[in-house]
């Protein structure tokens, strides 16, 4: 490379660069910028990380730099030697030769995969510029910087999968990452070696798997590891799908279809203004909102979970194939594979609620078509999905793609975006009003009609806003005669 490597710390302050530079000198012990430092600089990514490997001792070289820098020393891994210096938003990693490595270029031959096994050895002296002195040699001993350019993921040896099972999984996120490709060789060993996934933490599988969906284009990673058989290592109540047939509306089985979904997701999050006419700004900011990309992803891949539980063919009605209620049984094993995974909670209960609720756009566009909807029905869910209902529409835009059957209604994508037009400006017109702030309060019910607080104050409020949505009632004196009359009917 002709540009100077050391140049790559001009993205880093000043005060750490001569900081380290200082240590390097006082100790008389060479330190190295290594991994991902080193490969993100090759790609032209800029990085707030910076990765240093020394010889022995990262805790010693770690706390030093912290106290130099009146930085936050933070141990992350005592076994192994590694810690983290954190000095405003960056971030400093520091680690030791690895499992008995005498030599940095022995070190890097232990590290995961050639990509990430480049090393440049940081300078004694910072200079005026670094322009002005002879540039360092790139140790690269398993060919990283070919591999780069190939764009090919490979593994230094097959000990590295032993020696850390979760790189099997790491892989692929390098993979849905970067665009690359995992080269043949590394994926057999990937192969042969699936049973150690056990090993690995759970959360750590969950953040890798996690990493994987955040890239825009994750189906094609996703695709891989089933053909490699690591999904279903991980995954296997999504295999129950394979070979569950569908009804016509449908032209795969409910694996193939949950595969299809995901893809579509990330067709509909790419542009969603296309698949829903003037609302494409709204669901844009949604999709910002905290983790919604990647839960939506995972909500489209489970979200027929339950089918083959559910699974019947009823002779009753000449052979029509049925899912009764299996978005209820979804939501029941997603959960069990979020808890396996030690998903956060709110993580959870998001694409539970959206896996429990999928069917409903469908519900009710064909009441819409039969006999209209009324705003009590809008209001119904809305109090099922909340703020989420946007969530909910994409999710099923994309099950509605991933169904291309002969015996698919006509017009199902357009009957969903009319249907999420209906409900965004019932919501915003009529019901967000009327659930922000209620005309009687659970005070009122008990000064003016004598009421003990209990459960029923839950359905009275219920029905209140009912009528309110409906515009039956419209301000506190209304509601007082509603109530009144409800508690006549309901004596």
């Amino acid at each position: 490379m002709k540009t100077n490597p050391w140049k790559l710390l001009d993205q880093y302050p000043v005060p750490i660069v001569e900081a380290l530079a200082a240590l390097t000198r006082e100790k008389s012990s060479p330190c190295y910028i290594v991994g991902g430092t080193i490969r993100d600089w090759f790609m032209g990514v800029e990085s707030k990380d910076l990765d240093i490997t020394v010889a022995r001792d990262s805790f010693v070289w770690a706390g030093e730099l912290a106290r130099e820098l009146g930085g936050t020393f933070v141990p992350m891994d005592v076994e192994e030697d590694v810690a983290r210096v954190v000095w405003q938003e960056f971030c400093v990693d520091f680690s030791s030769f690895r499992e008995g490595a005498k030599a940095i270029e022995e070190d890097l031959l232990k590290r995961d995969f050639t990509i990430n096994n480049m090393a440049v050895q940081f300078p004694a002296k910072v200079p005026d510029s670094w322009d002005s002195i002879e540039p360092p040699e790139i140790l690269d001993p398993a060919g990283g910087q070919k591999d780069l350019q190939d764009k090919t993921i490979r593994s230094t040896s097959s000990a590295v999968f032993v020696s850390d099972p979760l790189r099997l999984l790491r892989a692929y996120r390098f993979m849905a990452k970067f665009g690359f490709r995992i080269e043949p060789y590394t994926e057999k060993q990937i192969r042969e070696h699936i049973h150690l996934l056990y090993l690995a933490a759970e959360e750590r599988i969950a953040y890798e798997l996690d990493a994987i969906m955040a890239a825009p284009a994750s189906t094609k990673t996703i695709e891989a590891m089933h053909e490699n058989a690591i999904l279903e290592e991980l995954m296997p109540e999504l295999y129950r799908g394979v070979g569950v047939t569908q009804p016509s509306s449908h032209h795969l089985d409910v694996f193939g279809h949950g595969i299809a979904a995901l893809k579509h997701m990330e067709t509909v999050q790419k542009d969603p203004g296309a698949y829903f006419p003037g609302q494409g700004e709204l669901l844009s900011e949604y999709l910002q909102r905290d983790r919604r990309r990647i839960l939506l992803k995972w909500a489209a891949l489970y979200h027929d979970l339950g089918k083959p539980e559910t699974h019947e063919i009823r002779e009753d009605r000449n052979g029509r194939i049925t899912f009764y209620n299996h978005d209820k049984e979804g939501a029941r094993i997603f959960d069990i594979i979020a808890a396996r995974f030690k998903w956060r909670r709110d993580d959870r209960d998001f694409v539970s609620r959206l896996i429990s609720i999928h069917m409903w756009p469908f519900h009710l566009n064909n009441a819409r078509k039969k006999t209209g909807l009324t705003p009590k029905a809008y209001l119904r869910l809305i109090k099922a999905v909340g703020e989420e209902y946007p969530g909910l529409f994409m999710l099923a835009m994309a099950d509605s793609l991933a169904g291309c059957g002969a015996g698919k209604p006509p017009g199902m994508e357009e009957d969903i975006a009319d249907l999420f037009y209906e409900v965004e400006t019932v919501y915003r017109k009529t019901i967000r009003p009327v659930l922000a702030k209620r005309v009687l309060t659970g005070n009122d019910l008990i000064a003016v009609f004598g009421l003990d607080p209990g459960p029923e104050f839950r359905k009275i409020f219920d029905c209140l806003e009912s009528a309110q949505v409906e515009g039956d009632v419209q301000d506190r004196e209304q509601a007082l005669r509603w109530v009144e009359n409800y508690l006549k009917l309901h004596k």
